[in-house]
């Protein structure tokens, strides 16, 4: 009888048994009761899971959607390249082009982008989760770090949800300051846009320019706010504070800089011919592929569908000040590009009569529930302390119940959906970020198109991936 040997050669092919229940519960430190991952899970977030599939391996509808084909056929050649002459490249996480986090993996048939597959989630936020640890009054100051660049609109989505199921009303002040503050936020959101967007493309100077009128409205946001970003000023029941003295003269300096910037970008991009011939044309995407991927925003309205929710479902009174909504016709980059510069003319078009009719009155809502006592009264009541104590400590309950929130960001429809089930935290928190629609759209955008076009289409959909990993 011979011993056996097992060679280091054999050793290392041997299948090693998947571990039990028992052994895989001891590689944790912390283990939750009833936290177990069902298959399916554990199979989409391996390593390797969210790799673009091998063509041999991958099914037509596989190919369709990472060649941006799903919805309509809109591929320029009929042929199939073989696998042997296209080459799979990683873009991303590190470039810095992207506006953020994001890994794209692209089959390339030479210079021309075959396929593509966007791979989200390396930021880890996980701020729909911290929300309902949070209570309503803290929620905004967690809700404007997802859009870093839209942080009043968070704010205003989550407190107009949060009334919704408190069933209170606002003083007109404090719904004008708030289309106030959204609106010029919309503008430096979209100053941001164009800066990047024509440093993407070689024009380095607009980057200056557009930093250059934007600091006139971040000046404004931290003379009000005491910040320059994630301000917190919106809040359930109004805003965090009055309009500071000489406001006034702030917004006119503000509504006379800022279109002498766009007249030097309308200059030095619009009829330019290198920035024609590398928008008009590039990245188009049809107002049936928006419908069918829940595309919003200028990216829809650049392909001609009239679609604003400051006009179909108004919020915060702003249904009383006019402007219109601007519209392109091809769904390209240049028309995405055009639809973001006029909605910045009509933006600043509401700050002007928002201006001219600033009412007098509260700032917030007189409800005692919600608001806390003025500051002079603290040094005056024990009750009033004690008030102020508790709204800060512990919240204020919030009716049980459940509502949907949706307003016009300045990438398409931002909103919030709050559960309360009676308590001073929401049950649930769930947000719909018009980045996360826009994402996967890039294969159809960018299948059959230049690799050295790219990072114009990324661009053109204004993307913060704080948006998209929340």
């Amino acid at each position: 009888m011979t011993d056996e040997v097992t060679t280091e050669e054999e050793a290392t092919e041997a299948p090693h048994p998947a571990p039990s229940e028992t052994e895989r519960r001891q590689l944790h430190d912390m283990w939750a009761s009833g936290t177990e991952e069902p298959a399916w899970v554990v199979a989409s977030t391996a390593e390797g899971a969210q790799l673009m599939l091998p063509r041999d391996q991958a099914t037509g509808e596989d190919v369709a959607g990472e060649g941006g084909t799903l919805v309509v056929d809109d591929r320029l050649f009929e042929d199939e390249a073989a696998e042997a002459e296209t080459t799979i490249l990683n873009m991303g996480p590190q470039h810095p082009s992207t506006h953020g986090v994001l890994r794209l993996q692209l089959e390339l048939e030479g210079e021309v982008i075959r396929r593509v597959k966007p791979v989200i989630g390396y930021l880890h936020t996980g701020m729909e989760k911290t929300g309902e640890t949070l209570t309503f009054l803290q929620g905004p100051t967690n809700v404007t770090r997802m859009d870093y660049l839209a942080p009043f609109h968070n704010e205003l989505c989550f407190s107009l949800a949060t009334e919704a199921l408190l069933g209170i009303e606002l003083p007109p002040r404090a719904e004008a300051i708030r289309v106030l503050m959204t609106e010029l936020n919309r503008v430096s959101s979209h100053l941001t846009w164009v800066a990047t967007q024509g440093m993407d493309l070689g024009a380095v100077s607009m980057m200056i320019y557009g930093i250059r009128e934007r600091e006139l409205l971040l000046a404004f946001f931290e003379k009000t706010t005491g910040l320059r970003m994630n301000h917190n000023y919106i809040r359930p029941g109004g805003v965090a504070a009055d309009l500071p003295d000489g406001w006034e003269e702030d917004v006119v300096g503000i509504l006379e800089g800022i279109p002498k910037g766009l007249s030097d970008y309308h200059d030095l991009l619009t009829n330019n011919p290198i920035f024609l011939g590398r928008t008009q044309g590039v990245g188009v995407i049809t107002s049936e592929e928006c419908f069918a991927y829940g595309i919003t925003g200028p990216p829809l309205r650049a392909t001609g569908v009239d679609w604003d929710l400051r006009k179909t479902q108004p919020y915060s009174g702003i249904e009383q000040y006019e402007f219109d909504v601007p519209l392109g016709e091809n769904g390209d980059v240049y028309d995405r590009y055009t639809v973001r510069m006029e909605e910045m003319v009509q933006s600043l078009r509401i700050v002007s009569q928002v201006l001219e009719t600033m009412p007098d009155g509260d700032y917030r809502t007189t409800d005692l529930k919600v608001t806390p006592p003025p500051r002079k009264r603290i040094d005056e009541s024990m009750e009033a302390l004690i008030h102020h104590f508790k709204i800060f400590t512990e919240g204020f309950k919030v009716p049980a119940g459940e509502h949907y929130q949706a307003i016009e960001g300045p990438r398409g429809e931002l909103g919030h959906y709050l559960v309360s089930v009676g308590e001073a935290k929401p049950w649930r928190l769930h947000c719909r970020t018009p980045s996360f629609a826009a994402i996967q759209s890039l294969p159809i955008m960018m299948g059959d198109q230049l690799i050295a076009d790219s990072i114009a289409v990324i661009a053109s959909i204004d993307p913060v991936l704080g948006d998209v990993d929340r």
